[in-house]
């Protein structure tokens, strides 16, 4: 069986990247899965080492706590960021 050109070019063209990109804006489409992501829990990957220590999620949440009442009251409290995209 012989290649034919269209599958040659096409596997070229897959492993190629182009020097610049352009996103056509007007036909984008909202997220539709980003109002549910906000309402869900934050996700924190552990250290392995830290993972060891705290097994369970309370045991982290009880010593975060611990370590925010113990912080002045002068440090700012931004929102936390949330890991939506992967």
């Amino acid at each position: 069986m012989r290649k034919t050109a269209a599958s040659s070019t096409r596997e070229r063209a897959s492993d190629e990247l182009r020097p610049e990109y352009h996103f056509d804006y007007a036909k984008a489409k909202r997220n539709r899965f980003a109002a549910e992501a906000q309402k869900g829990p934050l996700v924190v990957i552990l250290d392995e080492d830290i993972a060891r220590v705290f097994a369970t999620p309370e045991a982290v949440k009880a010593v975060l706590r611990a370590l925010i009442s113990t912080m002045p009251s002068g440090v700012k409290r931004g929102k936390a960021r949330r890991a939506v995209d992967g």
